[in-house]
């Protein structure tokens, strides 16, 4: 599967819900950065809706044409909202109340007998079921893609953000050789290989050139940020022409 771009909308949300007004609308911006070229929407409800509410999800179902991916806790909440937007992917990622975003991947070791007891089944035997694409937010360490492939999952996703908050050169090329790892590994087992957290217009393309068999890469923060100063099709273009400048420099 070719690489392709992933905007994750959730904090054209924070903006709204900043002065509890009904804009801008998360919808909206999911339909601007999809005809900019982007192939699909990332949006995470967390329990505390911090920013995407539950009206934001049928309005993104609706309105999104291309890929959505639905991040979530395994809650039954979570599972039960699932059920009703029926995403083309659900994302499980850790959750933490107090934390400003997703601070690293699932620990599976702690996890893996709920997640195969009650989790995958509550999503399997659902509504959604057959249609949605299970993914595991990871960090890409041997043992949690282990982890994945024995829960039957059908991709992961890479937490990117010890690399992109790297200190030092080698730090990060340190972490680059483990995501690659990590890819090929999962990749080898037959599992979809997504990326996010932390990647940048600066990041962007040494992550790209160094990890293989790469899907879905999701990118929020950075990016709504850098549409502030230059707009949000400008910027979601920007990021597309990094992604075909190295699928093209791959083929």
């Amino acid at each position: 599967m070719p690489m392709q771009l992933l905007v994750n909308i959730d904090h054209i949300a924070t903006l709204r819900n900043a002065r509890g007004e009904g804009y801008p609308v998360p919808a909206q911006a999911a339909q601007i950065c999809e005809k900019a070229g982007a192939a699909g929407i990332v949006f995470h409800l967390r329990g505390d809706r911090r920013h995407i509410m539950d009206h934001d999800l049928s309005e993104l179902k609706e309105s999104v044409q291309g890929v959505l991916d639905f991040e979530m806790a395994a809650t039954e909440e979570m599972i039960a909202l699932l059920h009703q937007v029926q995403p083309n992917i659900c994302t499980l990622v850790p959750e933490g109340r107090e934390e400003l975003t997703t601070e690293g991947g699932l620990h599976l070791a702690a996890v893996f007998e709920d997640f195969k007891t009650r989790v995958f089944p509550a999503i399997r035997n659902g509504a959604a079921g057959s249609k949605v694409e299970i993914s595991l937010f990871v960090d890409p360490n041997p043992d949690d893609i282990q982890g994945a492939i024995e829960l039957g999952s059908d991709a992961i996703e890479l937490h990117t953000g010890t690399y992109a908050n790297a200190s030092t050169p080698s730090a990060a090329q340190a972490e680059l050789d483990r995501l690659a790892t990590a890819a090929k590994m999962a990749h080898a087992a037959g599992l979809k290989v997504n990326a996010g957290h932390g990647l940048n217009q600066k990041n962007l393309t040494p992550f790209l050139r160094a990890v293989p068999h790469l899907a879905d890469i999701s990118i929020g923060h950075a990016l709504i940020s850098e549409a502030v100063f230059h707009g949000l099709a400008n910027t979601v273009q920007a990021y597309m022409t990094i992604i075909e400048q190295v699928k093209e420099e791959q083929r």
